[in-house]
């Protein structure tokens, strides 16, 4: 027998490292090999015990299993939708997500393909905006989710705010933190350090990224960051993302990301909570100023002194001051 079946399209590869089966390689016949990360890697994580939710038909994607969080009543008045960014997964959700469920919401918090509990194609290059946010689009479809709260941080805005474009009529709400859009400007200093350095280093070390700028973080929370990457084989879509955001107008995506800015700016109506990790030096103060200039009927945002990039580590503190923003509370 040469290979075993895996699930719809994808078939295990044998021999991977050496000593028979590796029971975590797949073979996509679109995207080539696929890793899953073992189940056991996500056992008693810090703060995180929601159950695990997947699917392996989004359209455009078929075969490659997505895992999403889904707490709360699913016919909730509200549904927040959270969309995390790089290098991390829904685990950075795990404060607010139980404020917004005791609100009375339904919260979903997917993981973006190559991240957390959802496959990772080991081909740097299957990573691209488009075959993201073509599978974020095929998701919320998929769960028909409608009267949306749109949170978003980092690459979570990036695409989520450009999702509105082709689904208007979903979004209700708009919860925004450290992000941009994607219109090819021309980058900060901060920025291209980061790209540079993202480059050049393959086995980008996830959990301490995260703690550099979040000091509050326990091993524990810092070992469940990099739970989903047993090895840099995990990391293709940790390592593609920075090279992902345009900086040049002419970029395919900074069209879309343009579209997107004139949306907001132009068409949105609904209301907007903003809050801004102050101590952030990629996308601090000075990226989110223009951008909440540039989100119709945004109020001033909730300053976090000491919040850094990952600014939903204050999510105790965020989450109810976007509850009460929208007298959900």
């Amino acid at each position: 027998m040469d290979d075993l079946r895996a699930g719809p399209g994808l078939l295990r590869l044998a021999g991977g490292s050496g000593t028979g089966w590796d029971m975590d390689m797949l073979q996509h016949p679109r995207f080539g090999a696929v890793l899953r990360t073992p189940d056991a890697r996500f056992a008693d994580l810090p703060g995180f015990a929601f159950a695990p939710h997947y699917l392996e038909d989004l359209a455009g994607h078929e075969g490659l299993r997505w895992h999403w969080v889904d707490e709360g009543p699913r016919d909730a008045p509200q549904t927040f939708v959270c969309l995390h960014g790089q290098p991390s997964w829904s685990y950075l959700y795990r404060r607010m997500i139980p404020h917004f469920v005791r609100s009375g919401a339904r919260v979903v918090a997917p993981d973006f393909f190559g991240f957390g509990r959802s496959d990772k194609p080991v081909d740097d290059a299957v990573y691209t905006a488009e075959f993201h946010r073509g599978a974020l689009l095929a998701f919320i479809r998929r769960l028909d989710l409608r009267n949306v709260t749109l949170v978003v941080q980092d690459w979570g805005g990036l695409i989520g705010l450009t999702l509105p474009v082709d689904m208007p009529e979903r979004f209700a709400r708009l919860v925004i933190m450290n992000t941009a859009f994607p219109t090819g400007a021309t980058p900060g200093e901060g920025f291209m350090a980061w790209r540079d350095y993202a480059a050049r280093t393959p086995d980008l070390p996830v959990g301490a990224l995260i703690a550099r700028g979040t000091p509050h973080l326990s091993p524990g929370e810092i070992a469940a960051y990099d739970a989903p990457f047993p090895d840099p084989r995990y990391k293709a879509g940790v390592r593609r993302f920075p090279q992902l955001v345009p900086i040049t107008p002419d970029d395919p995506f900074a069209a879309i990301g343009r579209q997107a800015r004139e949306w907001w700016r132009e068409a949105w109506s609904g209301p907007t909570f903003a809050a801004v990790g102050m101590a952030d030096p990629v996308l601090g103060p000075p990226v989110m100023r223009a951008v909440l200039a540039g989100i119709r009927g945004c109020p001033p945002p909730l300053e976090i002194p000491d919040g850094g990039h990952f600014v939903q580590e204050w999510g105790d503190i965020i989450a109810p001051a976007a509850l009460r923003h929208f007298g959900d509370i």
